[in-house]
């Protein structure tokens, strides 16, 4: 179904994309993707059962940006999207993850399965509820802008773009460094995290359950935002990569540059919820001048409009209009 003149990427999203309801609609609509989200809420059991009331009953509950709810939520419906645009026909030939989104790109690109994801993130949930209070600031400045005010816990978290940063750190920290950004000019708000991801805070001792599962060499190729090139089969295969990632900046931006220069020209496709990939996408030099394409799947909470997102990539690219 892929154009011939044109790869097709999938993007994964991760913390701060969730929302309530994110692709709910295509719940015992679409059978691949239901498959996929019955797989993941019953891995988790108990805790599997009260996510999909959370997530089936659209409510933005307090606590939904915790990692306990938003990290397998993310995970399950980026892999549930995955595979339901594959049934359809759509093929990636390149795959990218921001955060927990590079975990959803690992298993959709066969690096481990669907369990034992989960029990990373599950290792991850259990390690969050012992990091101080925390979590990250989004803000309009370059490294080298914010790199003054930096203090504290607080550090560069993620290069979205040249100048679309995520800062993470402890609250009191993120206060403080966010109040010195105004007096100096710079937008910033708080990002939809309860924890201080990819900061030292959340560097995981141990992660018995990759240690003990079998990883393998990725089946597409799999472009990581920590290594910022393809990941090589060794990499892939060594759990202290995956265990590390929480406490590691993600370079989205400058490794979203790389591919589309590397492997383009490239449709890409948000598979995950919302369409955040696609705005960051959108602004780079290839996407803008149309070498290359970005369109999401899942752009909000209306399950008819998500439906219709989906439909719409499908025949787009079926029908090569991609250009």
């Amino acid at each position: 179904m892929n154009p011939p003149d044109r790869n097709v990427g999938f993007m994964f999203p991760g913390q701060g994309a969730q929302f309530p309801g994110m692709a709910a609609g295509l719940y015992d609509v679409n059978g691949p993707f239901t498959v996929v989200m019955d797989r993941v809420f019953d891995l988790l059991g108990v805790h599997g059962r009260r996510l999909r009331r959370i997530w089936l009953s659209g409510k933005d509950i307090d606590g939904f940006d915790d990692a306990s709810v938003a990290q397998p939520l993310l995970f399950g419906t980026n892999c549930a999207s995955a595979a339901s645009l594959i049934a359809r026909g759509l093929q990636p030939t390149v795959l990218i993850g921001h955060s927990v989104g590079e975990v959803a790109a690992a298993h959709v690109a066969g690096v481990f399965d669907l369990e034992t994801g989960l029990s990373w993130i599950d290792r991850l949930i259990a390690w969050s509820a012992r990091v101080p209070a925390g979590g990250m600031l989004a803000v309009a400045a370059s490294v080298d802008d914010v790199a003054p005010h930096l203090r504290g816990s607080v550090v560069v978290g993620a290069v979205n773009a040249r100048r679309q940063l995520l800062l993470a750190g402890a609250d009191r920290d993120l206060d403080d460094v966010r109040a010195a950004l105004t007096d100096a000019g710079f937008t910033s708000f708080r990002a939809r995290a309860r924890q201080p991801f990819h900061s030292p805070a959340m560097w995981i001792p141990d992660v018995p359950p990759l240690a003990r599962a079998t990883l393998h060499a990725p089946r597409t190729r799999l472009w990581s935002c920590y290594a910022q090139q393809p990941l090589d089969d060794g990499r892939a295969r060594d759990p202290s990569f995956w265990a590390g990632q929480p406490a590691e900046p993600v370079y989205f931006g400058p490794t979203l540059d790389r591919l589309l220069d590397t492997d383009g020209p490239i449709h890409l496709v948000e598979a995950g919820p919302g369409s955040s990939l696609c705005g960051i996408a959108r602004r780079t030099r290839q996407v803008a001048h149309g070498f290359s394409a970005a369109t999401a799947a899942l752009p909000g909470p209306d399950a008819a409009a998500n439906r219709a997102a989906q439909d719409a990539v499908v025949e787009q690219l079926a029908a090569g209009l991609a250009r």
